[in-house]
Protein backbone atom coordinates (compact mmCIF):
# COMPACT_ATOMS: atom_id res chain seq x y z
CA UNK A 1 0.00 0.00 0.00
CA UNK A 2 1.06 3.49 -0.41
CA UNK A 3 3.11 3.06 -3.77
CA UNK A 4 2.37 5.11 -6.74
CA UNK A 5 0.85 3.69 -10.08
CA UNK A 6 3.67 2.45 -12.64
CA UNK A 7 2.08 5.02 -14.60
CA UNK A 8 1.97 8.31 -13.38
CA UNK A 9 0.69 11.42 -15.40
CA UNK A 10 2.97 14.97 -15.11
CA UNK A 11 2.61 18.20 -17.01
CA UNK A 12 4.85 18.87 -19.74
CA UNK A 13 7.72 20.87 -19.13
CA UNK A 14 7.63 24.20 -20.89
CA UNK A 15 10.31 25.40 -23.39
CA UNK A 16 11.80 28.37 -20.65
CA UNK A 17 11.31 25.39 -17.70
CA UNK A 18 14.06 23.72 -20.11
CA UNK A 19 15.80 25.95 -20.57
CA UNK A 20 16.19 26.43 -16.76
CA UNK A 21 17.27 22.95 -16.58
CA UNK A 22 19.72 23.01 -18.91
CA UNK A 23 21.72 25.92 -16.89
CA UNK A 24 20.33 26.28 -13.37
CA UNK A 25 21.43 22.63 -11.71
CA UNK A 26 24.71 22.49 -10.07
CA UNK A 27 25.26 19.42 -12.49
CA UNK A 28 23.24 21.06 -15.43
CA UNK A 29 23.73 19.51 -19.21
CA UNK A 30 25.08 22.92 -20.23
CA UNK A 31 27.53 22.66 -17.45
CA UNK A 32 28.97 19.21 -17.81
CA UNK A 33 29.85 20.02 -22.10
CA UNK A 34 32.05 23.14 -20.48
CA UNK A 35 33.67 20.92 -18.30
CA UNK A 36 34.74 18.52 -20.76
CA UNK A 37 35.82 21.41 -23.28
CA UNK A 38 37.93 22.70 -20.04
CA UNK A 39 39.65 19.93 -20.44
CA UNK A 40 41.00 20.71 -23.90
CA UNK A 41 41.50 24.19 -22.76
CA UNK A 42 38.71 25.66 -24.48
CA UNK A 43 35.53 27.89 -23.10
CA UNK A 44 32.51 26.76 -24.52
CA UNK A 45 29.19 29.33 -24.73
CA UNK A 46 26.01 29.11 -25.65
CA UNK A 47 24.06 31.98 -26.88
CA UNK A 48 20.64 32.64 -25.46
CA UNK A 49 19.30 31.78 -29.03
CA UNK A 50 21.00 28.45 -28.87
CA UNK A 51 19.82 27.43 -25.28
CA UNK A 52 15.79 28.31 -26.69
CA UNK A 53 16.66 26.11 -29.88
CA UNK A 54 17.52 23.35 -27.80
CA UNK A 55 14.55 23.25 -25.62
CA UNK A 56 12.50 24.01 -28.53
CA UNK A 57 13.87 20.99 -30.13
CA UNK A 58 12.75 19.03 -27.11
CA UNK A 59 9.66 19.95 -26.80
CA UNK A 60 8.18 19.21 -30.33
CA UNK A 61 9.82 15.65 -29.90
CA UNK A 62 8.02 15.63 -26.62
CA UNK A 63 11.11 14.10 -25.30
CA UNK A 64 11.12 15.84 -21.62
CA UNK A 65 14.27 17.04 -19.90
CA UNK A 66 15.85 13.66 -21.12
CA UNK A 67 15.92 14.66 -24.36
CA UNK A 68 17.65 17.47 -24.22
CA UNK A 69 21.23 15.39 -23.37
CA UNK A 70 20.53 13.84 -26.84
CA UNK A 71 20.33 17.03 -28.76
CA UNK A 72 23.36 18.82 -27.12
CA UNK A 73 25.37 15.35 -28.11
CA UNK A 74 23.95 15.37 -31.58
CA UNK A 75 25.46 18.74 -32.12
CA UNK A 76 28.43 18.66 -30.03
CA UNK A 77 29.75 15.90 -30.95
CA UNK A 78 32.16 16.32 -34.45
CA UNK A 79 33.70 19.21 -32.93
CA UNK A 80 34.34 17.67 -29.34
CA UNK A 81 35.62 14.76 -31.76
CA UNK A 82 38.05 16.92 -33.81
CA UNK A 83 38.67 19.77 -30.94
CA UNK A 84 41.73 17.61 -29.65
CA UNK A 85 43.96 17.88 -32.82
CA UNK A 86 42.94 21.46 -33.28
CA UNK A 87 45.05 24.07 -32.17
CA UNK A 88 45.02 27.52 -30.17
CA UNK A 89 41.30 27.33 -29.80
CA UNK A 90 40.12 29.32 -26.79
CA UNK A 91 36.42 29.66 -27.32
CA UNK A 92 33.47 27.28 -29.06
CA UNK A 93 30.68 29.65 -29.29
CA UNK A 94 27.50 27.24 -29.97
CA UNK A 95 24.42 29.32 -32.34
CA UNK A 96 20.89 28.58 -32.84
CA UNK A 97 22.28 27.43 -36.45
CA UNK A 98 24.02 24.65 -34.70
CA UNK A 99 21.38 23.26 -33.08
CA UNK A 100 19.23 23.60 -36.42
CA UNK A 101 21.96 21.80 -37.91
CA UNK A 102 22.93 24.80 -40.77
CA UNK A 103 25.78 25.59 -39.30
CA UNK A 104 29.67 24.90 -37.06
CA UNK A 105 30.22 26.23 -34.15
CA UNK A 106 32.24 29.61 -34.14
CA UNK A 107 35.41 29.20 -33.26
CA UNK A 108 37.19 31.73 -31.47
CA UNK A 109 41.33 31.63 -31.78
CA UNK A 110 44.08 32.71 -29.33
CA UNK A 111 46.03 35.45 -30.45
CA UNK A 112 48.85 34.76 -33.18
CA UNK A 113 52.35 34.72 -31.02
CA UNK A 114 54.64 37.61 -32.52
CA UNK A 115 58.23 37.06 -32.42
CA UNK A 116 60.51 40.21 -31.57
CA UNK A 117 62.48 40.42 -34.57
Amino acid sequence: MGRLPVIATLHELNESSLVRILQEPKNALTKQFQKLFDREGVTLRFTENALAAIAGETSRRKAGARGLRSILETCLLDIMYELPSMENIRECVVTEEVIRRHGQPILIYHPAKQHAG
